[in-house]
């Protein structure tokens, strides 16, 4: 439920307020508008009486929320939810671009890349050093020594560096070196891995599950933030469908609905949607134009010689001619680049 305060309501009535929940062992989670103070509360409701919190002084009005999903619900949260990193905030006017290889591969790669997205006009730096793929034969990324390549190259560009992490070694691992952690698709419902990265204090990049509905992105998210990090980002990179022309669906109406639904920000990856370097524009392009907060690219020096997908890579001259293309609509959105 939520506990809508009215606009009088005084520091002492709020409190009293988030005493009774909390006297009832409930968690109770503020949040402070402009003009309206809401409380939600989060666990059993049935130890609580609304009849009680109704009849306390400074409370408008009690509204029940049906969804499973509450800390990640905009009910909760009316205010969209900002992100901040070290070199700029993922839900703000400016849209943030996240852009660099599938894969780490070398040291020499990795800082090219990351020059290359630096002048092509990205915020944020991504690079895989550890690296689920389909065949076990497949190379599965440069794990820790990948990581201090990616500090190196935030040391040297000044960019803020995403990687995803596979387990909870990884995260432990990975929160000595990185701005961001990233929970891919195939981990959207590992749920101690979800656990393990909201006891950090990292913000989190959540990629929307193969087959998973909004909702369960959504609880998904909701498990992050139940541990305490509040710092949660969704990505959506596409769904399976039957289409075969396309690696993955890119569910372009994900950005409205989850608009409508949570107060977390949320960027597209086209590079995973399609899979097809061709199609990555237009993508790019319609995921900005639907509201999306930022981008994810796939950027390598060379896709031809790839370690990993380098089919959905652009090259950093394609990379350059996409941003170019994207400002205009990213102005007429009302946002930056």
């Amino acid at each position: 439920m939520i506990i809508v305060m009215k606009h009088t309501a005084t520091s002492d009535e709020i409190n009293t307020a988030v005493k009774q929940i909390e006297n009832a062992g409930l968690s109770a989670h503020i949040s402070q508008g402009a003009v309206v103070t809401i409380i939600g509360v989060v666990g059993d409701k049935s130890l609580l009486s609304s009849d009680c919190l109704c009849s306390l002084n400074g409370v408008d009005k009690i509204v029940p929320v049906t969804e499973t999903y509450k800390l990640a619900n905009l009910k909760f949260h009316p205010e969209p939810t900002k992100v901040k990193l070290g070199n700029c905030e993922v839900g703000g006017k400016q849209l943030i671009i996240m852009a660099g290889p599938c894969a780490i591969e070398s040291r020499d790669q990795l800082l090219e890349s990351a020059d290359a997205v630096k002048m092509g006009g990205a915020t944020v730096l991504r690079g895989g050093a550890y690296k689920p793929r389909t065949s076990p034969y497949s190379f599965q990324g440069l794990e820790e020594e990948g990581l201090k390549y990616m500090q190196e190259a935030r040391e040297k560009t000044g960019l803020s560096i995403v990687c995803e992490v596979t387990s909870i070694s990884a995260v432990e691992t990975a929160s000595k070196y990185v701005d961001i952690l990233q929970i891919g698709a195939r981990n959207m419902q590992n749920f101690e891995l979800l656990k393990a990265a909201g006891k950090t204090n990292i913000p989190v990049l959540l990629k929307r599950g193969l087959s998973a509905t909004i909702d369960e992105w959504l609880n998904a998210a909701e498990y992050i933030m139940s541990e305490g990090n509040q710092n949660v980002i969704l990505c959506e990179r596409g769904i399976r469908t039957f289409e075969t022309a396309t690696r993955n669906t890119l569910d372009i109406s994900a950005i409205p609905v989850i608009k409508s639904k949570s107060h977390l920000p949320i960027i597209v990856d086209p590079s995973h949607a399609c899979g097809k370097r061709p199609y990555i524009p237009s993508l790019a392009k319609a995921a900005i134009a639907a509201g999306a907060d930022g981008l994810m690219i796939e950027v390598h020096p060379n896709p031809k010689i790839a370690l990993s997908d380098g089919p959905q890579s652009l090259d950093p001259q394609d990379f350059k001619v996409l941003m170019d293309e994207l400002r205009p609509i990213a102005e007429a959105m009302g946002r930056t680049i």
